[in-house]
C-alpha cells in the first residue's frame, strides 16, 4: 500500500518541480532599473529618445502606441540600445477607439452616485470615459485588446494604467484647476453605481448601498468596487502570463490611498512589477511624500511583486533627492514621467552618475537593493519639516511678504472628519490667523492647504 502512494508523490513532485524552478528563475530575474513612460506616434524620432536613454542609464520603457504594429516598428530600435519595451495600455478608461465604443456601447460606461453616466456626462476632462468592470463584455473587450499586444514578438511585457474608477478625490494641488474642494467624498465624483454593479453587490450583501445615509462610509461597498477592479487586473495578468510576458501596472501612490481615491487596491493584483505613481508635486510638494509612500508600499504590496517608484521628472532640484528617497525607502528602481523632460546636459550627466552608482550598489547587494526602513510612514504632519516650511511660505504669501518673519502660536485642532484635519494658528507678528488643513489618505500625509481665517 505504501509503494503506490510513494510513486504518486514522486509523480506530483515531478509536476511541481519545473513550476517551482520557473518561479525561482522569475524571482531571481533582474528587471530594468530605470524606466520612463512615453507616448509613441508613427514618424517620431524614437531612435534619438532611445539614444538619450542609453546615455543617461535608462533601460526600460513603457510605451503607449496606437496599434500593435507601431510596437513592431519601435521594438527593434529600443532593443538596439539595450532597452526593454512594455506596452503601456489603458484598461478601464478608454483610449484609442474611444469615440466608437462610447457611440456603440454607451451601456458599458460607468455611473456615479447621482445616476449620471459617463456616456453623456463629463468627469473633470473629456477623455475620462471609464467602463464598468462588472460587465463580462467589458472584461472580454479589455482582454482581447491585451491579447493583440501580447502577440507582438519582442514585446517584453504589459504595463496597465487607468485600471480603476474615476477619481473620487483628486490630489490636492489639482483642486484649484477644477475649482473644487474634495475634503470628503462627494456624489458627483463617486463612481461605480452602474446597475449591474449594484445588482451584484445586492446579491452578495442583501442591500443597495444607496440606502445608506452616506454610501462613502460603507466599507463593504468600497471594497466590493476595489475587488471588481482587482478581478479585471488578475484576468489581464492571466492573459499576459499565458504569453510568457511580464505583467506590470502603474497605479495610484499606495494601495490604501488608491482604494480610497480611485477604488484600486493593487496589493491584491498578480503583478510581477508595480510602478506606483508617487507624484509628490501633485500631493504635498515635498520629497518626504516619496519616502512615506514607498515605506507603505514595501509593507502592503503583493510579496511576489517587485516594487518601483514612479516620479514626475525634469531639470528641477528634486530629481536626484527624489530618486534617493525612493531607493532608500525600499524601491528597487524608478520610473520617470518622462525622459523628454530631462533636457539640461548637466542634469543628464548627474542622472548618469546616479544610475551608475545605484546599479553598483544593487550588484554589491546581490541583485536586490537592501535598506533598513520603518514599519510604517510617519503620519504626524508637524514632523514633516519640508511640508511645514511650505505651509509657512504660503502664510507669508498670504500676508504679502515672502520675507516676513513668523511668530506662530500653537496649532489648535478645530475639526476632523474622514481623512481631513483642520487646525487654526495665529501669527503673533502680523496678527493674522490661518486655517491649516492636512489630508491623510491611506496612512500617509497626502496633502495640505492654508487659507486665512475669517
Amino acid at each position: 500500500m505504501k509503494k503506490p502512494l510513494f510513486t504518486l508523490l514522486l509523480a506530483i513532485m515531478a509536476l511541481i518541480a519545473p513550476k517551482a524552478a520557473a518561479a525561482a528563475d522569475d524571482a531571481q530575474r533582474e528587471f530594468p532599473m530605470f524606466w520612463t513612460w512615453l507616448d509613441y506616434r508613427p514618424g517620431m524620432d524614437f531612435e534619438s529618445v532611445c539614444k538619450t536613454m542609453q546615455e543617461i542609464g535608462m533601460d526600460g520603457i513603457m510605451l503607449n502606441a496606437p496599434t500593435p504594429d507601431d510596437y513592431r516598428e519601435a521594438i527593434p530600435v529600443a532593443h538596439k540600445y539595450g532597452i526593454e519595451v512594455y506596452a503601456w495600455l489603458w484598461t478601464m478608461n478608454l483610449e484609442h477607439g474611444r469615440d466608437s465604443i462610447v457611440a456603440n456601447h454607451p451601456d458599458w460606461l460607468s455611473v456615479n452616485r447621482n445616476g449620471a453616466s459617463l456616456a453623456d456626462t463629463m468627469a473633470y476632462v473629456p477623455h475620462y470615459k471609464f467602463m464598468c468592470p462588472a460587465l463580462p463584455e467589458v472584461r472580454e473587450y479589455i482582454k482581447n485588446k491585451v491579447r493583440a499586444y501580447c502577440e507582438v514578438e519582442g514585446l517584453n511585457g504589459i504595463a496597465i494604467d487607468y485600471n480603476r474608477f474615476v477619481d473620487v478625490v483628486l490630489p490636492t494641488t489639482l483642486w484649484p484647476k477644477y475649482g473644487i474642494v474634495q475634503d470628503r467624498e462627494y456624489a458627483e465624483w463617486d463612481y461605480g453605481y452602474h446597475p449591474e454593479m449594484l445588482r451584484l453587490f445586492k446579491e452578495q450583501y442583501g442591500y443597495d448601498p444607496r440606502e445608506q445615509a452616506d454610501p462613502s462610509l460603507d466599507e463593504n461597498w468600497r471594497q466590493f468596487r476595489c475587488d471588481q477592479i482587482s478581478e479585471v487586473a488578475n484576468e489581464i495578468a492571466d492573459v499576459v502570463h499565458s504569453y510568457g510576458k511580464v505583467m506590470a501596472a502603474s497605479p495610484f501612490p499606495t494601495p490604501k490611498m488608491a482604494s480610497r481615491m480611485v477604488r484600486q487596491d493593487w496589493s491584491k493584483w498578480n503583478l510581477d512589477i508595480v510602478f506606483p505613481m508617487v507624484y509628490h508635486t501633485f500631493y504635498t510638494g515635498d520629497v518626504s511624500f516619496i519616502s512615506d509612500c514607498t515605506i507603505e508600499n514595501v509593507r502592503d504590496k503583493n510579496p511576489a511583486t517587485t516594487l518601483y517608484c514612479g516620479m514626475m521628472c525634469g531639470d528641477g532640484p528634486d530629481l536626484i533627492p527624489g530618486m534617493e528617497a525612493a531607493l532608500n525607502s525600499g524601491a528597487q528602481g524608478v520610473a520617470l514621467f518622462t525622459v523628454n523632460s530631462i533636457r539640461k546636459p548637466e542634469t543628464k550627466a548627474e542622472f548618469r552618475r546616479f544610475t551608475d552608482a545605484a546599479r553598483a550598489r544593487r550588484a554589491a547587494q546581490g541583485g536586490v537593493l537592501k535598506t533598513d526602513i520603518p514599519a510604517a510612514a510617519d503620519m504626524d504632519p508637524f514632523s514633516h519639516t519640508g511640508v511645514m516650511n511650505l505651509v509657512q511660505n504660503k502664510m507669508k504669501n498670504i500676508i504679502g511678504n515672502p520675507d516676513a518673519t513668523l511668530d506662530l502660536g500653537e496649532y489648535s485642532l478645530a475639526d476632523t472628519y474622514d481623512a481631513t484635519r483642520h487646525y487654526r494658528v495665529t501669527d503673533r507678528n502680523s496678527g493674522r490667523t490661518f486655517n491649516v488643513t492636512f489630508y491623510l489618505y491611506g496612512d500617509v500625509l497626502s496633502g495640505w492647504d492654508v487659507t486665512e481665517a475669517n
